[in-house]
């Protein structure tokens, strides 16, 4: 949940090509930042708490160098402090590391160490990193970290640099994502290929176990199996140049959001046969035979990928009429989950780094069960480790909190429910009209995003609140429980999302004149019920906003305030109300003036369990 760059330069470079990179990882991890160069044989440091920037004003003026190793910081280990940023290093400041993940067995390699001589002086579990490699060095620092990390118990992705060997940089591996670059000006280290846009011209994904050795333009992958990496590891780095502009609009997240229509048509452009009323999905490397032996589905995800997976559970059960769960991925892993053949699972990632996820799918692969990978970017290592599945086509998403990645993988979801459902009992008068319907949620979004001014209204109106229920039932559960995720995110107020029919189970006890209630009630086949549970949050004088569809009369005298949304077939109705409870969250945020790209406490993307 950190950002790590390196770079190893033919020349001497401005600093500035190192800490433009870590400033495109900031949405990575962001309490605090540090950079470490070599100087004359001698490693300096600068690093602090807070925003990249500060660190960028901290450095010394016009500073050029020839390598460098930097990191942007989630805390896992210790305050977000200045002491505790990275880089760390052992006492005499020769080796210096940066370091992703969390070692697991620190406490008992700082015992070892201690007792060795060493003196600490952080809180972190890094800082053990630095001390061990130089307990180890005796020859090359690559044979030191070697030697280390043969010892440790956990998860990492570490640059490291030694003052003996200017211009080196070693990376390892293990359960934490690196990527190496090669472009004009030299080698690259980077925890996300976005880092190098515009400097690397190939990159090379490393696998758990490998080592890397980089200096100028000279590179040297050791694989974890044997060997040494070739040019077929490579692929061109192919991120646009403009992937971290905002395009003129005052947040990551309102650009994302806005450009969900286009996105979702990227998703199913191309995967949609109306002829046959079906999906095609090359990516599953299934043959028609193994979807008929499926008899049950298990979505693993974490956050709104689980929120994703709770309405593609529903959508799959309905179309292919296959039981179908959602179930957070750490949970399911250690619940000593029961694997059978006949079960398909599937890993759902934005990322596809999400460490929870990449257990969880580990240990069903090891019980002899077949996963697929649902995925936003395409050699993540649930990609590459799964082999197949759905890429959901959503472009690079800079925001902390998803939002297009969400709708995208619903529609992959909704895709697979289609195709197995084609084959079972969905007719195809059924499949052209889903499709035909499909077709149209892209302008039907583009509605409710020229509803914006509305929304704003709205955001206006609830914004003194500090305590939200957002209610549903049938397809709205779970996009009402992605509503509550969403503003606690980036508004920090507290939000539960709930079924509307459990409400009156007890959480309707804390209804009164303060807290409010966002009602996502489309005229669906459970709307009735649904309204039913509206009038009793209305007998306790609680304010309520109502997202719908059609007419509005019945609604009227039960709300503080409405928003319209257009209709669409049931199934698909959640395409519509996530947009609209995450507007609602946005401009709600946006009323608060609260940091929305960058909320606190969080991070893009979870890669530590």
């Amino acid at each position: 949940m950190c950002g790590i760059i390196g770079f190893s330069g033919v020349r001497k470079v401005p600093a500035s090509l190192i800490m433009e990179g870590l400033k495109r990882l900031e949405y990575r991890g962001y309490d605090s930042a540090g950079i470490a160069w070599q100087v004359h044989s001698k490693i300096r440091i600068r690093k602090c708490a807070g925003k990249v920037d500060k660190l960028w004003e901290a450095l010394p003026a016009n500073l050029e160098l020839r390598s460098g190793i930097a990191h942007t910081r989630w805390a896992t280990h210790g305050a977000p402090t200045d002491t505790n940023a990275h880089p760390h290093t052992d006492s005499p400041q020769r080796i210096a590391v940066v370091h992703n993940g969390v070692i697991d067995n620190y406490r008992a390699l700082k015992r070892m160490l201690e007792s060795n001589g060493h003196r600490f002086t952080t809180e972190t579990d890094t800082e053990v990193l630095a001390h061990l490699i130089a307990e180890q060095l005796n020859g090359s620092i690559e044979e030191a970290i070697c030697r280390a990390l043969r010892e440790v118990e956990g998860t990492y992705g570490i640059a490291v640099i030694h003052a003996g060997e200017p211009d080196k940089i070693v990376a390892a591996r293990r359960g934490s994502p690196l990527i190496v670059g090669i472009g004009e000006e030299g080698s690259f280290i980077a925890s996300d290929a976005v880092a190098m846009v515009g400097r690397a011209e190939r990159i090379v994904h490393l696998e758990d176990g490998d080592i890397a050795v980089i200096s100028g333009k000279d590179h040297e992958i050791r694989r974890a199996s044997g060997g040494i990496a070739t040019i077929s590891d490579w692929s061109r780095l192919d991120i646009p140049p403009t992937v971290a502009d905002k395009a003129g609009y005052p947040h990551y997240m309102l650009k994302e959001i806005m450009e969900q229509p286009e996105a979702l048509e990227d998703c199913f452009r191309g995967r949609v046969q109306r002829e046959f009323g079906t999906a095609r999905l090359g990516g599953l490397n299934m043959m028609p035979r193994d979807f008929l032996e499926i008899d049950r589905v298990r979505l693993l995800g974490c956050g709104t990928s689980y929120m994703a997976s709770c309405v593609g559970a529903r959508m799959i059960s309905d179309l292919a009429r296959i039981e179908t769960t959602a179930e957070y991925a750490p949970e399911h892993r250690h619940s000593n989950p029961i694997v059978r053949k006949s079960a398909l699972f599937f890993a759902v990632s934005q990322s596809g780094e999400t460490t929870d996820t990449i257990m969880a799918l580990r240990e069903v692969m090891r019980k002899g069960g077949k996963v697929l990978g649902i995925v936003n970017r395409v050699a993540s290592t649930i990609a590459r480790e799964t082999g197949a599945g759905i890429y959901v086509h959503a472009g690079f998403e800079y925001a902390v909190a998803s939002t297009k990645t969400m709708l995208n993988t619903m529609m992959g979801l909704f895709l697979f429910g289609l195709l197995v459902g084609r084959m079972r009992d969905l007719s195809l008068a059924r499949g052209r009209e889903l499709i035909d319907a499909v077709s149209e949620l892209p302008d039907k979004i583009r509605q409710i995003l020229a509803m914006r001014d509305e929304f704003r209204s709205v955001a206006e109106h609830f914004s003194g609140s500090e305590n939200f229920y957002f209610l549903g039932r049938g397809y709205s559960y779970p996009v009402a429980m992605e509503g509550a995720l969403k503003l606690k995110e980036i508004a920090y107020v507290h939000a539960e999302g709930y079924s509307a029919a459990e409400m009156k189970h007890g959480p309707i006890a804390l209804i009164d004149e303060t807290f409010a209630s966002v009602f996502v009630i489309p005229r669906d086949s459970v709307y009735e019920r649904t309204l039913t549970n509206l009038q009793e949050i209305r007998a306790r004088k609680g304010p309520v906003l109502t997202i719908t569809t059609g007419e509005t009369d019945d609604l009227e005298s039960l709300s503080d305030r409405i928003l319209v949304l257009p209709q669409t077939d049931e199934i698909l109705l959640p395409f519509l109300t996530t947009v609209a409870v995450q507007l609602f969250a946005y401009e709600f945020a946006a009323q608060r003036g609260c940091p929305i790209d960058q909320p606190k406490n969080l991070a893009k993307s979870v890669t530590v369990e």
